[in-house]
């Protein structure tokens, strides 16, 4: 991993943008990243941005966090989640140091998870074992520990939690056979009757509650339901960044056909340029407004209030959605060579749609924090259950 005296995380992104870039087109061919992309972002430190630096990590603020999955988004957005993904369960490790210690004595532990369903955790001595599958689990393939969140016990027991996996103890089902973020890896993960050591089972209370383990860092203090959606932005983010670039470097070359005029020319495509900025940037200002309001409360040690919580989701699942709408003001402005499969917007427009379409960020939600605005509960477990 990087040492102390390295380049900012922002910059370690920024220098592995040309690695990441060339190797996109194999990542969507394989549908799985590529090792020395995962590698080279792990050696660089990225898995380890929201993990305190007491247990190794850099301890990034969001704000950070969410500028580096930009940036390597820029270059592949299937990469940009893989990055997200491990970043994501890699906190959820700080909540139970023990478990910390011993994943990232391992400066290439990169870890990997799933919450889209439940697997079944069998109380006993010493542990729990853990029999299930998993969809949806990004970046498998590189991952050398698997996250499964688990119902803990009998389900009258109402105990929820994750399990700490080594990835030689999983099976990974080829599935995730899709036109969007296909590089993502996103495949089933089956964990058959393993033994899991307690130290390895993280508990909801722990997580979901402010507890003791609050002094590793400010981070620990902002509810997971928010730390799921902030950094999903930042994947939107950099693939809308990565498309309307494309777009303007084609439009200076490109003269359409039956035409005597570059496409830069044609004020058709000063309208999509101009729109898809605005709708980026606008939404990029609120993301950043919010998670900055958000780490304010967090480093003076104050609850996060529900206004708070539901303004940064509204912000989050907008951002998701304007970055889809810019990408596709671009797309449409480009014409056919848009379409030309492995061109930058054609993997854009497919690998954003993607993005939006994750319940952490998905359209509801923008419904459900306005809620919370009104005074009304949330109906969904992201800003219920999540929101904590």
């Amino acid at each position: 991993m990087a040492g102390d005296d390295a380049p900012d995380p922002v910059a370690r992104a920024a220098a592995l943008h040309g690695l990441v870039r060339e190797a996109a087109p194999e990542g969507d061919r394989d549908r799985h990243l590529p090792a020395r992309v995962a590698r080279a972002m792990a050696e660089a430190g990225l898995y380890r941005l929201a993990i305190p630096t007491s247990l190794g990590g850099l301890g990034a603020d969001p704000a950070t966090q969410i500028r580096v999955i930009e940036t390597i988004s820029m270059a592949d957005g299937a990469a940009g989640w893989n990055l997200m993904i491990g970043i994501e369960t890699s906190s959820l490790v700080a909540f139970a140091p023990d478990c910390a210690e011993e994943l990232y004595r391992d400066p290439a532990a990169i870890l990997c998870g799933s919450t889209a369903t439940f697997g079944q955790a069998t109380v006993g001595e010493g542990g729990v074992r853990v029999r299930g599958r998993w969809p949806f689990a990004s970046g498998c393939h590189n991952a050398t520990w698997f996250s499964g969140l688990c119902q803990i016990g009998e389900p009258s027991d109402g105990a929820i939690g994750w399990a700490i996996v080594p990835m030689v103890d999983a099976t990974i089902h080829d599935t995730w056979k899709t036109t969007g973020m296909r590089g993502s890896g996103s495949h089933d993960v089956e964990l058959a009757d393993v033994f899991v050591p307690e130290v390895r089972v993280i508990r909801a209370q722990q997580s979901l509650r402010a507890s003791a383990d609050e002094e590793l860092s400010p981070l620990v203090r902002i509810p997971i339901g928010s730390r799921l959606a902030y950094n999903k932005t930042g994947v939107a983010l950099g693939i809308a960044r990565a498309a309307i670039d494309s777009f303007v470097e084609l439009a200076r070359s490109k003269t359409p056909r039956f035409s005597g005029t570059t496409l830069r020319e044609r004020s058709f495509a000063h309208v999509a340029l101009g729109t898809a900025e605005a709708e980026l940037g606008a939404a990029r200002a609120f993301v950043f407004e919010q998670v900055g309001a958000l780490w304010d409360r967090a480093t003076r040690g104050d609850i996060i209030p529900p206004e708070l919580r539901a303004r940064l989701q509204i912000a989050c699942s907008h951002a998701v959605e304007a970055s889809a709408r810019a990408v596709t003001e671009v797309h449409r402005a480009a014409g056919t060579d848009a379409n030309r499969a492995g061109t930058v917007l054609e993997r854009s427009l497919r690998d954003v749609l993607v993005v939006g379409q994750h319940l952490t960020v998905a359209r509801p939600l923008i419904e459900d924090a306005a809620r919370m605005l009104l005074g009304l509960d949330a109906t969904s477990m992201i800003l219920r259950d999540m929101g904590r």
